[in-house]
């Protein structure tokens, strides 16, 4: 791209206007064009192309084009919009980078209230009567080059004025929305818009009246959406960055969460996903006027590129990868032969439910032959994933469920009930147990190589347990391809598995019997039947004694051996 003096891109776009503006008309062939106007059209797309270059620490926007923009080391670059139609009110510009910082000024020299710094920011200017041109100023404050992708948008003086109702944030006129998150949650903040007014008049007042004819008739949608996943490339979010920067294309291809109104607290709380971009974003409407705009909207990949603590560099390590293929493997013998080995099962229990309850289960099994209290637990797990795969659905996020008392009671429900209803077909749920959850475990080990949503089943039950404010959370996790993929992999291993055990056990006993009641009955059959080779062998203490002695024992010297006459 060449680099031309911003003076003479507005010659040439002020020369074609004023030729189309002589002809009368813009549909012209080009046989009846003058020479002179061809070249400027020649020239004009030439230099422009679309999108206008970046020259000499100046660059030249167009309305809704998308411009990058690098900005290096002690450099202020200077953001430029021209040919401002009189019906435009205000306008926002928005700057958006990866991870890096960015500064964006109403003056050269940034200061409190007159700047913002972040990975998402964006100012908003009201103009003033016969207004045509605005400019910003564009910084690095961390000492190191940013590059990022910025656009501007108009919007008239029917449409609401965000974040211009701001109370709590450094800017008087805010429309940027503030995210913080950690390992259980993501929130978003934002302050209240107010309705749209006209160049040099008044704004209406904030707080002074609540009537149908002021700020609190507007209603807030809170948006979102997914980038790809395990997709952490700059270039995958500049390209979703410019899907959804304004009102129509997040209207498109986002998804609307919840509605907001006026009386709310501007607030907003979702699940963490470390290591899967989202885009945030709020648009605030005016029922009355059928008009609305757009906050800045903001990312995130709830992890950091800087930080080894939580960085996304570290999400997927060896020795997670070799545990869950481990469990993988094991959940692959469960869902196929899980029945038949009833005792590796239990020995599974032992390790998931802990040392002391799971030794206690299996010593009952072991010693009285007692399934049931095994066969309970069995049920509790497959309730517990039941209950958890309900409020992984939509179902979670229903209102009454914010509350925790009703969402345990309710959780706590579904996992009892599993047991019970298979108290009937104890064989039945067992061998259903083994398919559902092996094939589950068979999923969490693809999920340590590639990203897949079906891993939060049990995670968001896991981040509730452990903090309370996860119950204001939206639980909304992406599904793409590859979950999918995933669903149909476990909904095969599952029926399989199930499918074959049933087949195969369809003769046999309906458990194992105990080992020790085994014995038992092993060493009454030797003690009766003097048939039996066994019943004239010594018992395995005196036989172990018996070798001791031999060992230990001091031989004595012997005259003439002969060979036994038989």
């Amino acid at each position: 791209m060449l680099h031309w003096p911003v003076a003479f891109i507005e010659y040439l776009s002020n020369c074609v206007a004023s030729e189309c503006s002589r002809l009368g008309s813009t549909n012209v062939g080009l046989k009846k064009m003058p020479s002179s106007w061809l070249m400027y059209i020649f020239l004009y797309v030439l230099v422009c192309d679309g999108v206008v270059a970046q020259v000499e620490n100046r660059v030249v926007f167009l309305f809704n084009t998308f411009q990058n923009v690098n900005v290096n080391e002690n450099e202020t670059v200077q953001a430029v919009v021209s040919r401002i139609p009189p019906e435009v009110a205000f306008i926002t510009l928005q700057f958006h980078t990866q991870h890096s910082n960015a500064t964006l000024s109403y003056t050269r020299m940034p200061g409190l209230g007159l700047s913002l710094t972040a990975v998402d920011s964006g100012l908003l200017s009201p103009l003033i009567p016969g207004q045509t041109k605005l400019s910003w100023f564009l910084l690095a404050p961390d000492g190191d080059s940013v590059a990022g992708t910025g656009v501007i948008l108009p919007y008239t003086s029917s449409d609401p004025v965000p974040g211009a109702c701001n109370l709590e944030f450094d800017l008087d006129i805010d429309p940027n929305v503030y995210l913080h998150y950690n390992i259980f949650e993501t929130t978003i903040r934002f302050a209240p818009a107010n309705i749209g007014y006209s160049r040099g008049s008044n704004p209406p007042a904030c707080d002074t009246e609540v009537g149908e004819n002021t700020r609190w008739r507007l209603r807030y949608d809170i948006y979102q959406y997914f980038l790809p996943e395990s997709d952490l490339s700059e270039q995958s979010l500049i390209t979703s960055i410019q899907s959804v920067a304004n009102v129509q294309t997040m209207r498109e291809h986002g998804k609307r969460l919840m509605t907001l109104s006026s009386n709310d607290k501007t607030e907003v709380v979702f699940s963490s996903i470390p290591g899967q971009g989202v885009i945030y974003s709020v648009i605030v409407g005016d029922p009355v006027l059928n008009t609305s705009s757009s906050y800045i909207p903001v990312h995130t990949y709830a992890c950091s590129f800087s930080s080894t603590l939580d960085g996304c560099d570290t999400l997927g390590k060896i020795s997670t990868r070799i545990f869950f293929t481990i469990a993988g493997l094991a959940g692959l013998f469960v869902c196929f032969c899980g029945h038949r080995f009833f005792k590796c099962v239990r020995l599974t229990l032992t390790a998931v439910i802990g040392v002391v309850g799971g030794v206690i289960l299996v010593m009952s099994w072991w010693r009285f032959g007692s399934v049931m209290s095994c066969v309970v637990v069995v049920g509790l797990m497959l309730g517990f994933l039941i209950s958890s795969i309900v409020f992984f659905t939509p179902v979670g996020d229903i209102q009454v469920f914010r509350s925790n008392v009703v969402f345990w009671v309710t959780f706590s429900c579904i996992v009892v009930g599993v047991p019970l209803f298979f108290v009937r077909w104890p064989r039945e749920g067992n061998i259903t147990t083994c398919g559902v959850a092996g094939a589950y475990a068979v999923v969490l080990a693809v999920n340590a190589y590639i990203y897949t949503s079906l891993s939060y089943i049990t995670l968001n039950i896991l981040k509730r347990f452990l903090n309370d404010n996860f119950s204001k959370a939206f639980t909304d996790v992406p599904f793409q391809d590859i979950d999918f993929i995933m669903i149909t992999v476990w909904v095969v291993l599952g029926v399989s598995g199930i499918v074959l055990q049933l087949y195969r056990e369809r003769t046999r006993p309906f458990f194992p019997p105990s080992p020790y009641l085994m014995w038992l009955q092993e060493r009454e059959r030797r003690k009766t039947n003097v048939l039996d080779p066994s019943h004239h062998t010594s018992s395995l203490p005196s036989r172990l004694l018996a070798r001791a002695r031999q060992l230990t024992g001091r031989r004595e010297t012997a005259g003439e051996c002969t060979p036994l006459l038989l």
